[in-house]
């Protein structure tokens, strides 16, 4: 799998040494959250630790810091490149200089550059909240799970080979997990509430990146974001939070799998979803061949027109409909997702994605994803309204988890007990700022100039890719700036980096957008 290994240990003591930054007693909330009534930056502050964790955490230092260096080399995008595998932990202090919690990441850094300072670096992280990185670690690192072409998961014995398509060659990577989960922890006595949020997540990932550039010397590197899911969230607030708490300027933001930046709900959240059943249900070959003939393009702008055309005035006028346009909608809406005109009607025009999941291919007694829209399952039997799990996640997570867990290991050299938290319960996260978090990124791009590339998939009901179109042309950017944020669509779900096709453009379009945001 590399062609040279050595691994080295630095002691706790020389990296305490390094400089590091401390976080404040109170989070940091970007201007795009502020009214100008005071704003709900006090209300958004950490809570502080009660007297006895405080003493527990003085009588139980955290872990120290440790890092393990690994070199290597694998083909990447048709090229042999040689690595550095950097594997580690960074302790975040607060200004009194009490450990707050232990970060573990895996930076990679392409060899034989000259000046680091020149080279783009990204940090890459998962969502949830509450997942922990291996995904994406996975998915965009240099190694990945063997799966099969469409993405489905492997049997047992589970391998892992060079991933051709990760985007070392065109940025060091920074692949870090969220407090709680993964490898990172709080620190001892530490309350968890101080991290399970919006705002207050982005500070201490803020820390954490200021502490990278810091100790790596890598101030001048141009700077990305690259986030999945909740990990979209989290990059649109920290464009803010970076900016104003440590003035660090972004180069380029990409949100994969992108959660709508807006308060989606009641009749919205059907409208929404809608285009991405579509996809669905033309995929599976439910549609009429008339449909069928149409690209997936084609077809989801149609569904694009009908859910915020007809159906969205239907849905609006509700008891004030007559039965003729309520008859219409409900036959054209069939037409659109392959649902029947009865059952549609019995759900009075309003079909939730867990309905959709069970209805679409009930005739075949066949579910399907959510994560993934075109994976099939079984459930025991299928008169139930919800499916008894998400088919296109079982798939292919054990095949993640395995190599992540035998690779950390075996090529990363860390050597741990601790058990890594693929899913961590981080509840109850909090939730503030959820809906001003568009607003925040918009800031950003105005005022530091950072451009976003949004990685949609068609069949994703995780975050459905109509509800991201829907907050971006309601940003209120101006012309200048509308420019700087662009879409890339993929014949995928959630995780785009399983299928091999997709994953193949991927690679293209995200190195493409880097290469557009700097000049070297």
């Amino acid at each position: 799998m590399q062609l040279t290994r050595t691994t080295s240990l630095l002691t706790a003591s020389l990296v305490l040494a390094l400089t590091f930054a401390p976080l404040g007693a109170q989070p940091t909330t970007p201007g795009g959250q502020r009214p100008q009534t005071g704003g709900r930056g006090q209300n958004a502050a950490a809570p502080p630790a009660t007297a006895a964790p405080e003493a527990a955490a003085r009588a139980t230092p955290p872990p120290p810091e440790q890092t393990v260096v690994t070199h290597h080399s694998a083909n990447i995008g048709g090229k042999t490149i040689n690595y550095t595998a950097t594997a580690g932990t960074y302790i975040i202090k607060d200004d009194a200089g009490t450990p707050k919690a232990t970060f573990f990441y895996v930076a990679y850094t392409k060899d034989g550059v000259t000046d680091p300072g020149t080279r783009p670096v990204s940090w890459i992280y998962n969502g949830g909240p509450g997942s922990g990185s291996l995904f994406t670690h996975m998915g965009f690192g240099p190694k990945r799970p063997a799966l099969t072409p469409d993405g489905h998961g492997m049997p047992a014995p589970y391998r892992y080979v060079d991933n051709e398509d990760s985007f070392l060659d065109s940025t060091d990577l920074v692949i870090v997990d969220a407090i709680s989960t993964g490898y990172s922890r709080p620190a001892p006595g530490q309350a968890t509430s101080q991290f399970w949020g919006i705002v207050e997540d982005a500070n201490y990932f803020s820390d954490f990146i200021y502490q990278y550039i810091t100790r790596n010397e890598r101030w001048t590197s141009p700077k990305y974001l690259i986030g999945e899911s909740y990990g979209t969230t989290r990059s649109a607030e920290l464009s803010g939070v970076l900016f104003e708490k440590h003035q660090i300027y972004l180069n380029g933001i990409v949100l994969v799998s992108t959660v709508a930046f807006t308060d989606n709900s009641a009749d919205d959240r059907y409208a929404f979803f809608l285009p991405t059943m579509t996809a669905t249900a033309w995929y599976h070959k439910r549609l009429s061949p008339e449909l069928e003939k149409l690209t997936i393009e084609q077809i989801t702008q149609k569904s694009r027109e009908f859910a915020h055309g007809e159906y969205a005035a239907t849905l609006e006028k509700g008891d004030l409909a007559t039965p003729a346009e309520k008859q219409k909608t409900v036959a054209d809406m069939a037409a659109i997702t392959g649902l029947s005109p009865t059952y549609i009607e019995y759900a009075n025009l309003r079909v939730s994605p867990q309905r959709f999941f069970k209805e679409l291919e009930r005739d075949k007694r066949r579910t399907v994803g959510r994560l993934d829209g075109r994976f099939e399952g079984y459930d025991e039997e299928a008169a139930g309204e919800r499916p008894e799990g998400d088919t296109s996640e079982d798939t292919y997570e054990g095949s993640f988890v395995a190599t992540w867990q035998d690779y950390v290991r075996r090529e990363l050299n860390w050597k741990t007990e601790d058990y890594y938290t693929t899913t961590a319960r981080v509840q109850p996260w909090d939730q503030t700022g959820n809906t001003q978090v568009a607003e925040v990124l918009r800031s950003a791009m105005t005022r530091t100039g950072v451009k976003v590339l949004v990685v949609c998939g068609y069949y994703d009901f995780a975050t459905p890719f109509n509800g991201i179109e829907h907050t971006v042309q309601h940003m209120h950017l101006e012309p200048p700036f509308q420019k700087n944020i662009s879409f890339s669509y993929y014949e995928a779900g959630h995780m785009v980096y399983i299928d091999e096709k997709a994953h193949h453009k991927l690679h293209k379009d995200v190195d493409a957008f880097i290469e557009s945001t700097f000049k070297p």
